[in-house]
């Protein structure tokens, strides 16, 4: 949200507060008050204040870096013999699929499978594969030592890999053939089957959609609330059942959605906004629930600021605080209002007070 939104949010929860006081006062206000004996004061305080970004959000599964789950793309040819189903998980290693009843096996990195690799070949993909094969212990299995950080396919990744194709029912050639392994970043979800059993597979068409294995909260910020929240920033995420977990901002999504709904237009598009759960486990089996989101936003580094409890109403519009003199004098004191803490319950003024100042406010 803006400043100019904190400051209206904060304005109206106060004018609520000091309604009351208005009402007691008829609406008029001294601009000093007579000395009175039994009142509760409490310090003008000088430091950071936070505002707080609330939104309705979605429990899902971390997925893509803009929140859009994988899409797996095949390069085998045939007929689906086997497909997964929505929800079940996939491990690195595990087969994904077969076509024409044979495997393809589920490797885990950011290189798409796009050739087939044999000994001598080298690069990126070689060194996910070789990752793959030791962290596997497919190499432990042939007794050789694949380094995962090589780059280049060696006698020993061509031992790993028969292993590998021994376990999984692969044509043991010690080959990794274009269309029998699909790479994805992590062990996967399937959160939808765009194949269908028995239809055609053909290269470079998607078969699924996948996320990852584990549990995140999206919201849909209007861009200048996503001006406000920074990636970092702690949240409070309120589970169904009123249950409350801690999280954190992991990032934005890179483009703005439009909503679907008839009449939507560009100047209603939001920011997919991702909140990592310090403890995921807390929400497992809740796919899909709707929460509510809290983000504690970074707000002003140093401000003067009062209990939002201090503020009264102006007569003539506006706000003051009553300070407590070192005489003993109290004093309406106009002030400016500005970032709203929400979770302290303070707010930002501007106006004759100084940090230490004593304003009072209601008795407990």
């Amino acid at each position: 949200m803006t400043r100019a939104r904190s400051t209206a949010a904060g304005a109206a929860v106060v004018l609520a507060v000091t309604g009351v006081a208005m009402a007691a006062s008829g609406g008029a206000q001294p601009d000093a008050v007579a000395r009175t004996p039994a009142i509760d004061t409490v310090a003008v305080e000088r430091g950071r204040l936070s505002a707080m970004v609330s939104q309705a959000g979605t429990l899902t599964y971390r997925a893509g870096p803009d929140g859009a789950p994988y899409a797996v793309t095949g390069q085998a040819a045939g007929l689906y013999t086997q497909l997964p189903a929505s929800g079940d998980e996939v491990g690195c290693g595990e087969v994904l699929l077969r076509v024409d009843e044979r495997p393809v096996v589920l490797l885990c990195g950011a290189v798409p499978a796009f050739r087939g690799l044999r000994r001598g070949a080298a690069g990126r993909d070689v060194r996910q594969l070789n990752g793959n094969l030791h962290r596997l212990g497919y190499d432990a299995r042939a007794r050789v030592r694949v380094r995962p950080g090589e780059r280049s396919f060696t006698s020993a990744t061509e031992s790993a890999l028969r292993a590998l194709q021994r376990r999984r029912g692969l044509p043991v050639t010690g080959r990794l053939a274009l269309g029998h392994a699909v790479f994805l970043p992590e062990a996967v979800r399937i959160a939808g089957v765009d194949a269908r059993l028995g239809g055609p597979a053909r290269p470079g068409v998607p078969m699924l959609a996948a996320t990852s294995l584990t549990l995140q909260v999206q919201v849909s910020l209007d861009p200048s609330q996503q001006g406000e929240v920074e990636k970092g920033d702690r949240a409070q995420v309120t589970l169904p059942g009123n249950t409350p977990v801690k999280g954190r901002v992991t990032g934005f999504g890179r483009v703005a959605r439009v909503p679907g709904e008839q009449g939507g237009r560009p100047a209603d598009a939001t920011v997919p906004t991702l909140i990592e759960l310090d403890d995921p486990a807390a929400a497992a089996g809740l796919d899909r629930a709707p929460v509510q989101v809290d983000i504690t936003t970074t707000g002003v580094a140093d401000a003067l600021s009062v209990p939002a409890t201090a503020l009264v109403g102006r007569s003539g519009g506006g706000f003051a605080v009553e300070v407590v003199r070192d005489d003993g004098r109290r004093e309406l004191v106009t002030v400016t209002l500005g970032l709203f803490d929400t979770g302290r319950g303070r707010v930002q003024v501007a106006g004759r007070v100084a940090a230490g100042d004593r304003v009072v406010v209601p008795s407990r």
